[in-house]
């Protein structure tokens, strides 16, 4: 059986961002992920995740200026200091949040950037990253995004984030599965799983084409929720869709799985 967390950034958002813990609580759901907590005191946001009951089981690190276009710092030459200080920033909330998993986002290709260059960077960036979240007990993903969502993103296909985790070798590295993600970008999303499945630490869900309720559009998310069980996915599976209305409004298609 499917378990499933609420994406409290695109969830709930008819709450102030702290009363969407509860929100979700109320809703049914045992666990939540976010992008960024970082927002709001460690201790705060610890407290508003514990008063509601949920476990806290992903968030990113610091993705650099998010409001200026940044999309994370991953394959950015010349920010590495920035980066690891965003990692340790990471891991202190991780810690009040008891958070388990911390994904990396690659970051924007600067226009005119060497492969190489951002290869070197990313992998680079990639170790460390996986060393310091290791040490701490805690585990790192990394997440294709499709070129339409996010033009210019650096990781763009499972295939190329498989070859980055191979190349650096870390056992608490993995593969974020973002259905939504894939189907845009790549299909075959049965096979995919099969062959992916023991490199998969976390999976997200949404619709397709327009990141909705995952019973609206072109992917059979019942089949999909039966391949995870039938390979033996034991991981959460985060919703981090759009809601097209209010929130509990839009849950119908979560009741054959609580």
């Amino acid at each position: 059986m499917p378990r499933f967390a609420a994406n409290l950034t695109m969830m709930f958002t008819e709450h102030d961002p702290l009363d969407r813990f509860q929100a979700a609580a109320d809703a049914g759901f045992a666990a939540v992920e976010m992008l960024f907590p970082y927002a709001h005191d460690m201790d705060v946001i610890a407290k508003r995740k514990q008063a509601a009951g949920l476990e806290q089981v992903l968030f990113n690190l610091p993705p650099g200026d998010w409001d200026a276009g940044e999309r994370g710092m991953a394959c950015l030459s010349g920010r590495e200091a920035e980066f690891e200080a965003g990692v340790a920033k990471a891991l202190a909330y991780a810690e009040a949040l008891e958070c388990p998993m911390l994904h990396m986002m690659a970051g924007l290709a600067p226009a005119g950037a060497e492969a190489a260059q951002l290869q070197a960077t990313y992998r680079r960036n990639l170790a460390f990253a996986a060393d310091a979240v290791g040490s701490a007990g805690r585990s790192l993903c990394i997440e294709p995004i499709n070129a339409r969502d996010m033009p210019g993103f650096y990781l763009r296909t499972t295939d190329q984030s498989i070859a980055h985790l191979d190349a650096v070798g870390k056992a608490n590295a993995w593969l974020q599965f973002d259905v939504y993600h894939c189907q845009i970008s790549e299909g075959d999303l049965t096979r995919r799983m099969e062959r992916l499945m023991d490199r998969i630490g976390h999976v997200q869900i949404a619709g397709v084409p327009d990141r909705h309720e995952p019973d609206e559009g072109e992917v059979a998310y019942g089949h999909v929720f039966a391949a995870f069980d039938r390979l033996g996915y034991q991981g959460w599976i985060g919703c981090e869709y759009r809601p097209k209305g209010k929130t509990t409004d839009g849950l119908g298609w979560l009741r054959p799985y609580s």
